[in-house]
């Protein structure tokens, strides 16, 4: 059985990234005995490794690279945001082993939506926040084996993930 729309795919894999100029970083593996299982043609994935996998099968190994505008997306000016350092302050202080530059903290926009911001610099009066993915502008390299596909489930399709 080959990966296409709505197979359950299991894989294993290592994931390596860089940014221009950069040499390649490890940044994760999905190993056998925890691989990654995915409802394959639904969006789950990024585009790149959806089309890095497309038509292999069982027992197939693969080996590819994704460029950012099929990853994470390029890096985006507009996602790095200043915003008052007042918005910081719990019981009227702020806590400064929280606001540490490198830091990465889960801040709210305003429709409610849990954004992880990452904390460049800050002053006496504003933060200086990157809501860019950490991959975005990163070109990504995966190389792995197709553990298993088959079929999803009438249930898997219309819930949109493997049970």
């Amino acid at each position: 059985m080959k990966i296409s729309a709505n197979k359950v795919v299991t894989v294993s894999y290592e994931l390596h990234a860089n940014a221009p100029g950069e040499n390649r970083n490890h940044i994760e593996t999905a190993d056998k005995s925890e691989p990654l299982k995915f409802l394959f043609g639904i969006g789950m994935m990024i585009p790149g490794f959806e089309r890095g996998l497309e038509g292999k099968g069982t027992g197939d190994k693969f080996d590819f690279s994704i460029e950012a505008e099929e990853g994470y997306g390029d890096v985006e000016e507009t996602a790095v945001i200043q915003l008052p350092i007042e918005i910081f302050k719990v019981d009227n202080a702020i806590d400064f082993s929280m606001l540490k530059v490198g830091n990465v903290l889960p801040m709210n926009d305003q429709e409610g939506n849990v954004l992880n911001g990452k904390v460049l610099k800050y002053d006496e009066t504003m933060v200086t926040m990157d809501f860019n993915h950490p991959l975005a502008g990163h070109q990504l390299h995966f190389s792995g084996e197709v553990l298993e596909v088959r079929d999803a489930s009438p249930e898997e399709i219309n819930h949109g993930h493997v049970h």
